[in-house]
């Protein structure tokens, strides 16, 4: 059945269905249960599914984690939700120290099925710790798988695949996104594999590439391109680790030119890591250097400024403009 849903939706509609799929499957966090999550993304689960699955923990990041550790190791599927960003770093030393080495520190014989769901990303006006964007900490750590949705149905699949992978999955959903366009979703249609990059507009001038709430500032900043006849080939990566990265260095053979664009801070971001396998791998194509838009080097600054903080359209044209100039 076909539906009109929203990426808060959707995702509560995936949470409800691998919870319907397999009883070893638990939420846990702040608010969760009772309140239905600060975002309401788990609305109604508690009141279906019970307080024994539908855990409203305290406020203790690293307890919450550590938690899901030995619920995992017990032959449970854990989703933890990490109320904002900003937020998990009490909890860092236990994924990065439990969870991301528990399998390999014990040959294979314990594995890690753990979903720690982290809304990231800027742009609804919050106080400080709310806009972070912590991502490349992550997929810098072997043994984390580490994901973006950008859009309602992806949201709806690529809960219930990180749910289902034996291996844990830091989910990352892009908060400004959450209730603010609707995509229609076929619950009968057959999934894209959870670790693959998608192209999601075609074009011949520049590959510009991009994940989580960056995804349609490209695609709009595509639409204005192709008004002063440049046409922009966007890739959402939707996967961070491991990266799929074969349908892109496919465009750029193409296109000759790349601009990756993301909210984090450019200084070692995830874009530092794209354009090096790209320069790698394409180099011989390459028409111009491989160019990065995001965030600027400060601490994510006060929601008054932070339109000057985001990449927006402007800058991602600037960058294409560049490239294109070269």
């Amino acid at each position: 059945m076909s539906q009109r849903i929203t990426l808060a939706k959707g995702l509560n509609m995936g949470l409800r269905k691998a919870m319907e799929d397999d009883p070893k499957v638990l939420v846990m966090g702040e608010d969760v249960g009772k309140l239905g999550g600060v975002f309401r993304i788990t609305d109604g689960l508690q009141k279906d599914f019970g307080e024994d699955r539908v855990i409203d923990s305290p406020l203790a990041e690293s307890g919450i984690v550590g938690t899901a550790v030995g619920l995992a190791l017990r032959g449970y599927r854990p989703v933890v939700e990490i109320q904002f960003d900003g937020f998990v770093y009490p909890a860092y030393d236990q994924i990065v120290c439990q969870v991301a080495k528990m399998h390999f520190r014990s040959k294979g014989k314990s594995p890690m099925p753990m979903v720690i769901r982290i809304p990231f990303g800027g742009g609804i006006g919050a106080v400080e710790h709310h806009s972070e964007s912590p991502e490349a900490q992550f997929a810098h750590t072997p043994g984390l798988k580490v994901v973006a949705c950008s859009n309602p149905v992806d949201g709806y699949w690529m809960i219930q695949q990180a749910i289902a992978c034996d291996d844990p999955v830091i989910f990352l959903e892009p908060k400004r996104q959450y209730h603010a366009d609707k995509a229609d979703l076929d619950d009968k249609a057959t999934a894209a594999p959870l670790f693959t990059s998608r192209v999601v507009r075609r074009g011949t001038d520049v590959t510009v590439l991009a994940y989580g709430p960056t995804v349609k500032t490209c695609l709009k900043a595509a639409e204005a391109a192709a008004g002063e006849g440049k046409s922009l080939e966007v890739i959402d990566l939707r996967t961070l680790s491991p990266l799929d990265l074969a349908p892109v260095f496919e465009s750029v053979r193409r296109t000759g030119r790349a601009v990756i664009v993301h909210e984090a801070h450019v200084n070692l971001g995830m874009g530092s890591e794209v354009s090096a396998r790209i320069t790698e791998e394409c180099f011989y194509s390459l028409e111009a250097p491989v160019l990065r838009v995001g965030g600027f080097d400060t601490p994510y600054p006060p929601s008054r400024i932070e339109e000057d903080f985001l990449p927006d359209l402007d800058r991602v044209l600037d960058a294409v403009d560049r490239s294109l100039d070269f």
